[in-house]
């Protein structure tokens, strides 16, 4: 099994960054994809971003630009740095990852951006 364990969410004003982590522990081998999800009051899980098998990064058309998915494949981490936080970006944050058969979720983190 794999657990998968976020940090860095918070609440933050209009226009500041945050960077989210999420780090994978246990049987972690064999994981080919991770990435995070999001879900809105009101609106339905998106994905955000993510990494496949070792690709170029993938990313919602409302964040180009401004987020950044990196992974670290030595610490089985996976990071997306927030940079000009919009009151839209307002969520849930929910960590995956992937591998045949399985995928593993984090316990989400709170994302608020408020003036």
């Amino acid at each position: 099994q794999v657990q998968l364990v976020e940090s860095g969410g918070g609440l933050v004003q209009p226009g500041g960054s945050l960077r989210l982590s999420c780090t994978a522990s246990g049987s972690s081998f064999n994981i080919n994809a991770m990435g995070w999800y999001r879900q809105a009051p009101g609106k339905e899980r998106e994905l955000v971003a993510d990494i496949v098998n070792g690709n170029s990064a993938n990313y919602v058309d409302s964040v180009k630009g401004r987020f950044t998915i990196s992974r670290d494949n030595a610490k089985n981490t996976v990071y997306l740095q927030m940079n000009s936080l919009k009151p839209e970006d307002t969520a849930v944050y929910y960590c995956y990852a992937g591998r045949w058969g399985a995928t593993y979720w984090g316990q989400g983190t709170q994302v608020t951006v408020s003036s």
